[in-house]
C-alpha cells in the first residue's frame, strides 16, 4: 500500500514546504496542551479498491517538555507484498505478492524529540500480531514481529496550536519476526528487512 505515487509525492511536498514554519512549543503551550490524539493520513489509502489495506491508527500522546513527547499508537492493517521491496518496478509487480495477505494488529511505543524549531526525530517500536490469509481468504497461520520506525519530520502547529500535522520520512526495520508459512517466507526472504524513505503524514489535536 505504501507505493502509491500520488500519495508519496504529496507527503514529500508537505515535508519540504513546511520547513519554513516555526513550530516548536513554548512552555506556556505545554502547560495547557500536554496531551494529544491523532492518526495517520495513510487511512486515506482505504479509498483505493485495489489491495485496500483496511488501515486504522489511533495515537495517544503526552508532551513531557517543550522538546520531548511520548505516545502510544494502536494500529491495524493488511499488506499483500513484502515490506522490504524498494521503490522501482518490483514494488508494483504482482508477481512479488504473497499468496494472499498478512493482517497485522498491535501497538507501538514512540518517542519524539524536537531538534530545531519544528524539526524532530522519532523512534517507534511496534509489537505486531499477524494472521496469514491465503488466496481463498482462509487464515492458515499466525505470527508476531517487531516493527521499528526511525523517523525525521517537521511538526506544524495549526489554529493556535490546537491542531498539528507532521509530514515526515522514515526508515522502517523488522529486527525480529516468527517463522512465516513457507510460501510467504519464500517471497519475504528475497528482500531486505529495511525500507528507506517511507513518507508519513500524522495529524492530531492538542488538549
Amino acid at each position: 500500500m505504501m507505493h502509491k505515487t500520488k500519495s508519496i509525492s504529496l507527503l514529500i511536498f508537505l515535508l519540504f514546504t513546511s520547513l519554513i514554519i516555526n513550530a516548536q512549543y513554548t512552555i506556556k503551550e505545554i502547560q495547557t496542551k500536554r496531551c494529544f490524539i491523532g492518526s495517520s493520513a495513510f487511512v486515506l489509502m482505504n479509498l483505493d479498491s485495489e489491495e485496500r489495506p483496511d488501515y486504522a491508527q489511533l495515537n495517544i500522546g503526552y508532551r513531557i517538555t517543550e522538546k520531548d513527547a511520548i505516545s502510544l499508537e494502536l494500529k491495524t492493517w493488511r499488506y499483500f507484498e513484502p515490506l522490504g521491496i524498494p521503490y522501482g518496478k518490483s514494488k508494483s509487480d504482482p508477481n512479488e505478492n504473497f499468496p494472499g495477505f498478512i493482517r497485522e494488529k498491535g501497538f507501538a511505543l514512540a518517542y519524539q524529540r524536537f531538534l530545531w524549531k519544528g524539526l524532530y526525530a522519532g523512534f517507534h517500536v511496534m509489537n505486531a500480531w499477524q494472521d496469514f490469509i491465503n488466496i481463498k481468504d482462509q487464515k492458515i497461520d499466525t505470527g508476531f514481529q517487531i516493527f521499528n520506525t526511525y523517523r525525521i519530520g517537521y511538526h506544524v502547529k495549526l489554529f493556535k496550536a490546537n491542531f498539528f500535522i507532521e509530514p515526515s520520512l522514515a526508515i522502517t526495520h523488522r529486527p525480529y519476526h516468527t517463522k512465516m508459512p513457507t510460501e510467504f517466507k519464500k517471497m519475504d526472504d528475497k528482500w531486505s528487512k529495511f525500507f528507506f524513505a517511507e513518507p508519513g503524514l500524522h495529524f492530531g489535536f492538542n488538549f
